[in-house]
């Protein structure tokens, strides 16, 4: 396989329980093995949820690695109008993080949050997913990277009782 310069995440905003223990180390090894692969820029799409968990272990990450870059990719500056102080106060400080933030329409459209999906999808040349259902614009996400070709990892898998296969599938991290 060929070297990665750029890696996108997509995943659902809701996180169950049993979930939210497994993710940060899954998401810090698989930024890990992308920057292994060459990867340097990471873009995220800002929303709660998976999102929020993959911005951290980027930000994290780079707290060692310094030419790591992290991009968000927003569908509206007023995104986050309805969220409660304590998640406003965490994508503050994700933005104030950032290295840069783009804006896909300057307040909320219907198309907003697609074309930031198509654009995760087609940034990245590895996209790192959380996705355990069909019916969700993370989804969607994951659909246009395999249709462009994309090297994609679901983490959903993996967050859960292992199986011989997904333990297989944990390997590359």
């Amino acid at each position: 396989m060929q070297d990665i310069s750029t890696c996108s995440f997509t995943g659902h905003r809701t996180i169950s329980v049993p979930h939210r223990a497994a993710l940060p180390d899954l998401l810090s090894r698989a930024v890990a093995y992308a920057y292994g692969e060459g990867c340097r820029t990471f873009y995220t799409g800002g929303a709660l949820g998976f999102d929020t968990y993959a911005a951290r272990a980027v930000i994290s990450f780079r707290v060692t690695h310094r030419d790591v870059r992290l991009v968000l990719l927003l569908p509206c500056p007023d995104q986050a109008d309805a969220w409660n102080a304590r998640q406003r106060t965490e994508y503050e400080w994700i933005l104030g993080a950032a290295d840069e933030v783009q804006y896909f329409a300057d307040s909320y459209t219907k198309d907003c949050m697609r074309l930031r999906n198509l654009a995760l999808a087609g940034r990245g040349d590895l996209l790192i997913a959380y996705v355990g259902h069909d019916r969700s614009g993370a989804a969607q996400t994951l659909r246009a990277a395999v249709r462009q070709g994309k090297r994609v990892y679901n983490l959903y898998p993996h967050c859960g009782e292992k199986t011989e296969e997904t333990k297989e599938e944990e390997k590359i991290f």
